[in-house]
């Protein structure tokens, strides 16, 4: 055989092994199952991790009360108390979901990082990025709780 002749054979020989490798891959895959989906990237909540941000690091208990009870604050300084009694308009009511205005969590997330123009609710940029989105489910579950009292 000359050279050329070689050069076909091992050709083909290479094309075929190739052709029997993707085969055998194929049959793998197809073995395995299809690849799993993408998970999603959207930071799932935890509203028990929420509720302890709610009550302790965020001090969005000051204003809205222990658990979103606006009746049950927590103990203040005098003077702080004094300034939450003036705030105009007063903290919404978080179990209420008929008298808030806010009415997604882009919007609540947004007013509880950069405050909320108008209200004496200010930024609150010591939150971690889990953080908010553990307290943002907590509200949920606090709106959930009061429509199913029929508030």
């Amino acid at each position: 055989m000359n050279k050329t002749g070689w050069l076909n054979f091992f050709s083909i020989l290479l094309v075929g092994w190739l052709a029997i490798q993707f085969t055998h891959m194929s049959e793998m895959n197809a073995w395995a199952g299809s690849p799993p989906s993408p998970k999603s990237t959207k930071a799932v909540g935890d509203a028990e991790r929420g509720k302890a941000v709610f009550n302790g690091k965020g001090v969005c208990h000051y204003c809205h009360g222990i658990d979103g009870n606006k009746d049950q604050r927590p103990q203040l300084t005098p003077d702080t108390a004094a300034l939450i009694a003036q705030l105009n308009p007063q903290p919404v009511d978080l179990r209420n979901p008929k008298v808030q205005y806010l009415t997604s969590d882009k919007q609540r997330a947004r007013a509880i990082r950069e405050g909320h123009l108008g209200t004496g609710m200010f930024p609150d940029t010591r939150m971690t990025t889990q953080e908010l989105t553990d307290t943002l489910a907590y509200l949920a579950l606090l709106r959930r709780e009061s429509l199913s009292k029929g508030k």
